[in-house]
């Protein structure tokens, strides 16, 4: 891309904005893949006419806000939930949260500058991006969504390479292949076929194996399609209640008798505190068929001597047939903004409903209900952090509940749930995931679809739970093994030039 490299100024910048835009094409829902293969080589050509290291991070800057702006357009709806106090924020979320998320590609863009161009500038930066997502992940409570490596999510097929190297082995493998066309275009047809092959061909190996034997439990999950604007009014908490209520009812109905079933509500889905509301569960559990049992997610408090609340939880709850509370988990994982103010004091508006911010929980857990299985459970955007959803005691499924009304009808759920898929292959784990409004899914632990409820839909789907597959590599590695693959790619290129420079001498 000869024209790309002789850009300067300000054209320069727009091209790298206009690439990183194109390049969110590629993220669910629309999976449109090839066109990395114009996003990744034009970096790496306004890259090459860099000519210096802090330019180069300009570029990479301009080109990481166009990818997170589209990539993240979504947030925006939020805020439209209450447009008259937070419509004004519309025009500033987006952009405000792209410039953080645009820095660690700006330092991947330095990073691969210092490689000499041509094909060592290509690996260095597939290492470098790699790494930088990796970081992302982890660096102030972290924010690992929409990793390169998501892209391949529309199937199960290509996802299998994830329960090797995880979806940070997936991105590194995307970038290179994205990367390819600087290498000549018939070098990029031959390594992409290749590398297309090897992936698709694991990926047929492993959803050929046979299934584990399937444990005798069904999951009822059930979906109120409950809009945010709705959720907490006064008004509306009984007709909301009611409505699971008889969605569950309906659901259990035409479960198969004798077989233990699990009534999966999402997360806040009961506008009642179930976890403090004897009434509330008595209700719920009366919809239950005999041995059947609640997950349902619910605000918990704690109270005060004053009788006030002092301490809240965004919980999961699980209630028995008696009405009893069988068990409780809290969200370790809070969304800064969301769930609480960062910075609180600092910061002279107030996002997060109500008066109290969130509390953390004391981490992942192995959850265990008379009569089920062992589960894991993530709730909301728990769920997108790689090697963070399951305790050192493996679980024999997932559980994500999620309520991603927030968002309506955009990018933003579907992007959720290829997070998810990614989960339930890495782990090897079965998933089931209710959501608010929709996408509930169960997920084999391939990743393959084993029933859905479709965004905007209200209902309930019946499904039995899929069995667990052996520990993977990854769930037992974690993030070591794409790391050290990524740092290889980073590495390679420098060490060569030493060893080139040092046969020349």
């Amino acid at each position: 891309m000869p024209a790309l490299r002789r850009l300067t100024g300000r054209r320069a910048l727009l091209a790298a904005f206009g690439l990183g835009l194109l390049s969110a094409l590629a993220l669910p829902p629309l999976y449109l893949v090839p066109v990395l293969l114009l996003a990744v080589p034009g970096l790496l050509a306004l890259l090459d006419g860099a000519g210096s290291w802090k330019r180069a991070g300009v570029l990479g800057f301009a080109w990481g806000m166009g990818h997170h702006m589209a990539g993240l357009y979504w947030i925006s709806h939020a805020l439209l939930t209450d447009p008259w106090r937070w419509g004004w924020l519309v025009p500033v979320a987006v952009p405000g949260l792209a410039v953080p998320l645009a820095l660690y590609v700006a330092l991947a863009a330095i990073l691969a500058w210092l490689a000499p161009p041509g094909w060592r500038r290509w690996l260095a930066l597939a290492g470098a991006w790699t790494l930088a997502e990796m970081l992302r992940g982890l660096l102030f409570t972290g924010f690992p969504w929409n990793l390169m490596g998501t892209v391949w999510a529309f199937d199960a097929l290509p996802l299998q390479g994830a329960a090797l190297v995880g979806v940070h082995g997936l991105s590194l493998a995307t970038m290179l292949l994205a990367g390819l066309p600087v290498l000549g275009w018939r070098r990029a047809v031959a390594g992409g076929t290749a590398a297309l092959l090897a992936l698709g061909g694991l990926g047929a190996w492993r959803l050929a194996q046979p299934e584990p034997v399937v444990p005798g439990v069904n999951l009822l999950l059930v979906q109120g399609n409950v809009q945010q604007e709705a959720k907490w009014r006064e008004d509306q908490r009984w007709p909301i209640f009611r409505r699971y209520l008889d969605l569950t009812r309906e659901g259990a109905a035409k479960a198969p008798a004798g077989v233990p079933l699990v009534v999966i509500w999402p997360e806040t889905a009961s506008p009642f505190l179930l976890p403090n509301d004897p009434e509330a569960r008595r209700y719920a559990a009366e919809t239950l068929p005999p041995g059947g049992v609640l997950l349902a997610g619910s605000v918990r408090a704690e109270w005060s001597p004053e009788g006030r609340a002092s301490t809240v939880f965004n919980s999961l709850s699980a209630v028995g047939q008696d009405a009893a509370l069988l068990g409780v988990y809290d969200k370790t994982h809070l969304v800064p903004f969301g769930e609480y103010m960062p910075l609180r004091g600092l910061i002279p508006i107030r996002v997060v409903q109500g008066g109290l911010d969130f509390s953390s929980g004391p981490g992942p857990v192995a959850m265990t209900v008379p009569g089920l299985p062992p589960f894991s459970p993530l709730i909301c955007y728990e769920v997108i952090f790689p090697g963070a959803v399951a305790p050192s005691t493996r679980p024999q499924w997932l559980l994500n509940v999620t309520n991603d009304a927030w968002f309506g009808y955009s990018a933003g759920p579907f992007q959720h749930l290829a997070a998810a898929r990614l989960r339930a292959v890495e782990e090897g784990l079965p998933m089931a995931r209710a959501a608010q409004t929709g996408v509930s899914v169960v997920l084999d632990a391939h990743g393959r679809v084993a029933a859905k409820l479709g965004l905007g839909h209200m209902g309930s789907i019946l499904a039995p739970l899929p069995a667990a597959l052996p520990p993977t590599l990854y769930s037992r590695l974690g993030a070591w093994v794409p790391g050290l693959l990524a740092m290889a790619a980073f590495v390679a290129p420098f060490l060569l030039v030493r060893q080139k420079a040092k046969v020349t001498a």
